[in-house]
């Protein structure tokens, strides 16, 4: 039976592809659970515009992130946290909180998944971390 995926479904396919599954997989798994429906023509005219509009707004996403990215570029990051007598950190810093930093202080929403760290911050100083490679100060 020829489907369309209107969700992602492992081992099946992707959002918004055409595919051939079993009758028994597409009637008792992918139909009752909405993740599916009959590539009939007309619901390709319609998935084929869906698609086109997602990408067009994945592409409107991709300009806006890059847009940030300039405007970061060259900027510090403070982060305050509580440190012992050795400067060793109570609580690692993720990329979660240096997302949250970057937010509170340039007012740019940075996904923490876009963060590249080597490992967790732990230890008080000044480091390099990169956004999608580049590279911006962080001084804890």
């Amino acid at each position: 039976m020829k489907i369309i995926l209107l969700q992602d479904v492992p081992n099946a396919g992707r959002k918004y592809e055409i595919k051939n599954v079993s009758d028994g997989y597409a009637r008792n798994f992918l139909f009752p659970r909405k993740l599916a429906e009959i590539a009939a023509p007309k619901s390709i005219q319609a998935m084929e515009i869906k698609r086109k509009q997602l990408e067009q707004k994945k592409q409107i996403q991709q300009d806006l992130f890059e847009k940030n990215l300039e405007s970061l570029n060259g900027a510090k990051v403070v982060i305050k946290e509580k440190t012992n007598e050795k400067g060793h950190l109570f609580a690692a810093i993720h990329p979660k909180e240096i997302s949250r930093a970057i937010k509170e202080q340039h007012h740019i929403d940075i996904p923490p998944e876009m963060i590249e760290l080597d490992k967790p911050i732990k230890e008080k100083g000044e480091y390099k971390i990169k956004i999608k490679d580049r590279e911006f100060k962080v001084i804890v």
